[in-house]
């Protein structure tokens, strides 16, 4: 018998114990090599129906999700908030409770409010997934990060992880903040000071991006907004890059001998990472968290349907 998972939705990193992150990642592993493989068709969430409902744009995340879905033999429907009934003024909860109306059985949920897959699982019927809520959390994104590093490091505990950017507004950042210290990682926040948070949870932060990954065994770029950059560092693109940028040559300056370079994309080629050491296979994961990404979104959505089948 399958093992159950003890929760009805996956809304955040915080609900979840180091016993079930691990399930998730080890039911994950078997589905790279799925992936691989010539036919990739599963029929374990045959008749069920899946809902992407995306109210910002997305590719990896959207794509990621519907390939999963598909992949497992869900019958899976995307909905955008382009060209719906939230153009004409439509509520969050209204636009829930119609698509909950059609009986879905599981809810992909994106949204630019932060808590607002939270208020969706509220009122739906469906377990509910959080595909990313404003600068809440990114719970997916997360897992496929440690998944990605477990796999290419051969362990979590005891990794030094350098997160690098613009930590405040990100989704992605304040998950990994919750998830990898549960496995035994070791942080620490690099970015201007007007991008790190007010409250690092006793993570330790740098301002210097040389000083913050010395001896890093994983760093993880990410994605800078113009205007925010705008807002918090003086001067030009290519003075941020200069002060933030990670280049090979800092990267080898600084940073363990065999670092790994994570990015949950999109990038920002040139600012926040030299091109070239994004397209690097042996430093670079950065398109092996896409893969792992689906594989994760795979095992998620199975632990979540057990009992609807």
């Amino acid at each position: 018998m399958p093992r159950p998972f003890p929760h009805r939705h996956l809304l955040g990193i915080e609900q979840l114990s180091r016993d079930d992150i691990l399930q998730i990642l080890d039911e994950a592993e078997p589905w790279i090599g799925f992936g691989r493989g010539r036919r990739k068709q599963d029929q374990r969430l045959a008749g069920l129906t899946q809902f992407n409902v995306f109210f910002e744009n997305s590719t990896r995340t959207l794509f990621s999700f519907e390939v999963a879905g598909k992949r497992l033999g869900a019958q899976v429907a995307n909905f955008h908030a382009i060209g719906s009934s939230v153009q004409k003024g439509e509520s969050l909860i209204d636009t829930a409770l119609t698509l909950d109306a059609m009986r879905p059985d599981v809810m992909v949920i994106r949204h630019s409010e932060t808590g607002a897959p939270h208020q969706v699982a509220e009122v739906v019927g469906c377990p509910v997934v959080n595909a990313g809520d404003g600068t809440g959390e990114h719970p997916t994104q997360a897992l496929l990060d440690a998944l990605t590093m477990r796999r290419r490091k051969g362990r979590i505990e005891g990794l030094r992880v350098a997160i690098c950017g613009d930590i405040r507004h990100s989704r992605v950042a304040g998950s990994n903040m919750k998830l990898l210290p549960k496995l035994g990682a070791a942080l620490r926040l690099v970015g201007p000071p007007a991008l790190l948070p007010d409250d690092t949870g006793g993570i330790p932060a740098f301002t210097n991006l040389d000083e913050g990954i010395e001896g890093a065994d994983v760093v993880m770029m990410l994605r800078i907004q113009r205007e925010r950059m705008e807002a918090s560092v003086s001067g030009s693109l290519q003075d941020f890059h200069a002060r933030y940028g990670l280049t090979r040559a800092r990267l080898e300056r600084s940073a363990a001998p065999d670092a790994i370079v994570m990015h949950p994309g999109p990038m920002n080629r040139g600012v926040e990472i030299d091109g070239e050491l994004a397209d690097d296979p042996e430093r670079s994961a950065i398109l092996e968290q896409v893969e792992t990404g689906v594989a994760v979104r795979m095992a998620v959505l199975d632990l979540l349907t057990r009992d609807r089948r």
